[in-house]
């Protein structure tokens, strides 16, 4: 689901126009974005939690030279999916698993080889 989608998703849901959805996406995201920019988590019962997590410098290297290039220490978002997420996931594995247009079929394929 793009931003776009969930806007629309919201915007459909509630008595709200699509420009008020965006308004409302766009305030949620700020807010999370300046929070986790402060060092502070955000845990939403049910969906799972956002952390910083502060990663040490290390030496990784370059891979078309194979020099050693220095890496700088980083804190990166990380995100831990909620239980009750994890289960409704979980239980949709009835659906087939598909592995995008590489599975489609193959008689498209062969006619496009006609034209």
């Amino acid at each position: 689901m793009t931003k776009s989608e969930l806007i629309d998703a919201i915007a459909g849901r509630g008595e709200l126009t699509k420009a008020r959805a965006e308004l409302v996406v766009n305030c949620i995201f700020d807010a999370m974005t300046e929070a986790l920019q402060r060092g502070e988590g955000i845990e939403i019962r049910g969906f799972g939690s956002f952390t910083v997590r502060p990663y040490k410098p290390y030496s990784g290297r370059n891979p078309r030279t194979g020099q050693p290039v220095p890496v700088p220490a980083k804190r990166l978002p990380f995100f831990k999916v909620g239980k009750e997420l994890k289960e409704l996931v979980n239980q949709s594995r009835a659906f087939a698993i598909t592995g995008g247009k590489d599975d489609e079929d193959d008689e498209d394929d062969e006619d496009d080889e006609d034209e």
